[in-house]
């Protein structure tokens, strides 16, 4: 039997020192209860993704001296650490295997993902394969994220250690629907397929646009789950692992099995976990919200309260002329529901100094476009002053169907730090907020907001369906197009109407230049905007 610690920690990119006390925590306790092993994520020393950090040579040096003094620390349990590593000249994505005062081992992952959020063939070499690790009494397979989801190399390389009882996957791997299932689909067919328990252990946490939601977790050699951590927080998992011929009766403690968030939670867990940290990373004590009276400004807000507790949440609403007396008490209401402060903040008067200004300029033109954004600008100009007097964080509120086909205003709606929902469709919106309403503990958006018609009440009447198609026709083209990469004739070819198809498809080719300067914002979805899906904004292949 061998005791396996999975440390599922939360550690923030380039705070060295401040990583390296976690990871030296951690150790103390796995020792305390006599682990065998002690196993922390990938690239745990430095955080995850460090991204072009990796080109400084202090930074590296930094990372090398921060595993020295952790090693120096080892007792009886080997940990293993993830880190990057330089080797004559070149630098790996790997782990250091410490114990007893020293570093004993090395390991370097062998297939760097290119792909998606992925961009590791920037900064690392790839490792020359796996090679047994001695862990105590047994050799071990110790492999890095991708490693175990390539289906060729890896497998091969693992059927070549004989003598190996047990396979070791440390991870940053991170968020999107579904992404539970595959981890955990491809960690047990690994163990059926070797006959040998696999334990794998991932990273917690917000960076940037990422969410890693952990999920560590143990199977046994048949591939059953015997252990599981908690998602989308800190843990540290101690489970039993039976090796050779043992039987999991004989544990020597109970096994923790942690059920899996199901769809909508888990996604809403995501998102306060990529506010929070955001927030406490960037040094964030407040956020700010521009409440419409929508469903989009309305989730969230309820996300961000739910993150940081309402003392920390700010609201504001900016009621124009065209503002619905409807609209202003919904942001009242929800307000209310959620604890938070509520600035109301007029902009009619503004709106009329612009006019006057621009009287001239927009002579003999008829009002449009211009004057409606000009609307959301102002807003947009309040959110960012009020951002500057106090330091507070603006949350930008549109979603990812706007944002997709470009229906939302540059320095205006956009405007603000980071953009909560920016990766969820309308549909899915309209999801979260139903399944908020059905829980006891969190506050009630007002159902008059989850009904009523989508409007940016920028001019009189205004519907979102004067502009867009239906949502659910928008958000499945949408899917298509932008995270299956269909074409538009294969689009077509399942019934959709080739003018809503080509519609869609040049909106959202021409809006291209909007998201290269939207805030960043949680990934939910397989493929998001940025990180995932980086197309010319010069490009001319649709239209």
């Amino acid at each position: 039997m061998l005791r396996v610690a999975l440390a599922q920690i939360n550690p923030t990119v380039g705070d060295i020192k401040e990583n390296e006390s976690i990871i030296l925590d951690c150790l103390k306790s796995a020792e305390e209860n006599s682990a065998d092993v002690i196993l922390f994520p990938e690239l745990a020393i430095t955080g995850y993704p460090p991204e072009d950090l990796l080109f400084k040579e202090n930074f590296i040096k930094a990372a090398w001296e921060s595993l020295e003094r952790i090693a120096a620390e080892a007792g009886s349990t080997t940990a293993i650490i993830g880190a990057p590593l330089a080797d004559n000249g070149k630098l790996y994505n790997g782990a250091v295997i410490c114990g007893n005062g020293k570093i004993t081992d090395k390991v370097f992952k062998t297939h760097l993902p290119n792909y998606g959020v992925f961009d590791e063939k920037r900064y690392f070499t790839p490792g020359r394969g796996l090679r047994p690790v001695a862990i105590g009494a047994i050799e071990a397979a110790v492999t890095i994220c991708e490693d175990i989801w390539e289906e060729n190399g890896a497998p091969a390389e693992v059927s070549a250690l004989p003598g190996v009882e047990l396979i070791i996957n440390i991870s940053s791997s991170p968020y999107h629907t579904g992404k539970t299932r595959e981890r955990r689909d491809i960690v047990k067919a690994w163990a059926k397929r070797f006959g040998k328990p696999v334990v794998y252990c991932n990273l917690a946490g917000g960076q940037d646009e990422l969410v890693f939601d952990g999920g560590s977790f143990a199977c046994d050699a048949e591939g059953e789950i015997i252990a599981s951590a908690k998602e989308f927080q800190k843990d540290l998992l101690l489970v039993d692992i039976p090796i050779r011929a043992e039987k999991r009766e004989s544990a020597k403690i109970s096994n923790r099995v942690t059920p899996a968030l199901s769809y909508p939670r888990d996604v809403f867990e995501a998102l306060k976990l990529g506010v929070r940290d955001y927030c406490a990373k960037n040094g964030f004590n407040e956020v700010l919200v521009a409440l419409s009276g929508g469903i989009d400004s309305a989730l969230t807000a309820v996300i961000a309260v739910s993150a940081l507790g309402a003392e920390r949440v700010r609201g504001v609403a900016l009621p124009s002329r065209y503002s619905s007396e409807s609209s202003l008490r919904d942001a009242e209401d929800l307000a209310r529901n959620l604890g938070i402060r509520l600035d109301v903040i007029p902009i009619t008067d503004l709106m009329d100094a612009f006019d006057r200004s621009l009287k001239d300029t927009f002579a003999e033109t008829e009002k449009g476009l211009a004057e409606e954004n000009i609307q959301a600008r102002i807003r947009g100009t309040i959110m960012m002053a009020i951002s500057n007097k106090f330091g507070h964080l603006v949350l930008a509120t549109g979603n990812k169907s706007e944002l997709s086909v470009g229906y939302c205003t540059l320095y205006g709606d956009m405007a603000g730090g980071f953009a909560v929902i920016k990766d969820l469709p309308k549909l899915t919106v309209y999801e979260l907020a139903h399944w908020i309403n059905s829980r006891q503990d969190l506050p009630d958006i007002p159902e008059s907001t989850i009904v009523k018609e989508p409007s940016a009440e920028l001019r009189p009447g205004q519907k979102d369906s004067d502009s867009l198609p239906p949502y659910d026709i928008l958000d499945s083209i949408l899917q298509l197009y932008v995270e299956k990469e269909n074409s538009i004739e294969e689009i077509i070819s399942l019934g959709y109407s080739e003018r809503e198809v080509r519609r869609v498809v040049r909106l959202v080719d021409l809006n291209e230049y909007k998201r290269r300067q939207a805030a960043p914002g949680v990934k939910i979805t397989p493929r998001a905007f940025g990180r995932d899906r980086r197309m010319p904004i010069t490009n001319r292949l649709n239209r």
